[in-house]
Formats: structure tokens, C-alpha cells, sequence
């Protein structure tokens, strides 16, 4: 496993080994030990896995109360995963990585709590798994605008479908701190 810490301290990418031949392909997708390498000791609690079609973006969505590192990683086709960084110390505060996850390169990103998440679909369809250090806390549910002027990502799709909540969350600007990490 080939585990790579992203230009914001805490988000890393990890790139397995893949061993292929006639059959098709097998590699080691989660070892505990390898966020322990890391500095993360982690439980997860819960796997959610999603379905969506090309152009949707879902996000950018977080905890406030139970916040939730998630190990996400793209089963099928191709998406553009972002994680936003919250933690209002951290010198990277209110910037963003990206990162093409995909069923073909394998990828898994690690996002930790303190960051918003959200992703879109790059191709036709794609199928979306992420493990979840704490339950689902609907009371603590946090968002920020997919189209946010201060952070400006570049989700990479020419007409978003958007959720109408997904739609709705407050700009990054009119974030109150109890909302930030």
C-alpha cells in the first residue's frame, strides 16, 4: 500500500498493490494497521454506499456533533471526491484537495474529521462506498455551498443535479464558529 499525505495535513491518499493476471484482479483494500502507521486510531462504525449518475454532486456535507472520519473509495466508474478544510487553526482553513478516485485506480482517500466532503461524478454512473468512524447524527448535520465563491472548487461537470438541501447550505463566508472545528 502506497499511502500518501495530501498537500492539507490529515487528508492522505492510499494507492494499493494490485495484483492482476487472466482472472482479473485482487488487492488488500482496508488494513487497520495502516491508519495506525499514520496516527489514526480508528473504529468505524459504519459502511453507506451510494449510487449516482454522471454530473450529480453530493456534497459538501459534514458533522458538527459526532463528526465522522470517512475512508472513501469509488467501486464503480469515476468521481471527483473534495475534502474542505474546517478546523479554524489549521493553516489551511477554508482550502480544498481533490483527488479522481475510480474502479480503476484503486484509490481510497482519507478524510478526517474537521473537513467538509462532498464529491461528483466524472462518469456515467458511479458507485460510492465510505466507512464511517461515527453513526450518522442528523441534529449535528453540517453543509456548505457546492458553489462557494471563497473556496471555488472546480467540480469538473458541465450542469450539476444538485439535491435541493445540497442546494441550500450556507455559504463558507456566513459560517458561525460553533460550525467549524
Amino acid at each position: 500500500m502506497n499511502i500518501n499525505e495530501s498537500r492539507i495535513k490529515g487528508v492522505f491518499v492510499f494507492e494499493p498493490q494490485v495484483f492482476e493476471d487472466e482472472r482479473g484482479y485482487f488487492f488488500e483494500s482496508f488494513r487497520k494497521s495502516h491508519l495506525e502507521e499514520i496516527g489514526f486510531n480508528l473504529e468505524f462504525v459504519q459502511d453507506n454506499v451510494s449510487k449516482s449518475y454522471q454530473g450529480t454532486i453530493r456534497g459538501l456535507h459534514y458533522q458538527i456533533k459526532k463528526p465522522q472520519d470517512k475512508l472513501v473509495t469509488c467501486l464503480k466508474g469515476e468521481i471527483l471526491d473534495v475534502a474542505v478544510d474546517l478546523r479554524k487553526d489549521s493553516p489551511s482553513f477554508g482550502n480544498y484537495v481533490a483527488f479522481k478516485l475510480s474502479d480503476k485506480n484503486k484509490r481510497t482517500l482519507l478524510v478526517p474529521k474537521g473537513f467538509a466532503h462532498g464529491f461528483s461524478v466524472l462518469s456515467e454512473e458511479a458507485i460510492v462506498s465510505y466507512k464511517c468512524s461515527d453513526y450518522y447524527h442528523k441534529e449535528g448535520e453540517r453543509g456548505i455551498r457546492w458553489d462557494d465563491p471563497l473556496i471555488r472548487i472546480n467540480w469538473d461537470v458541465s450542469r450539476p443535479i444538485l439535491s435541493e438541501k445540497d442546494r441550500k447550505h450556507p455559504l463558507f463566508s456566513s459560517l458561525k464558529e460553533e460550525d467549524t472545528f
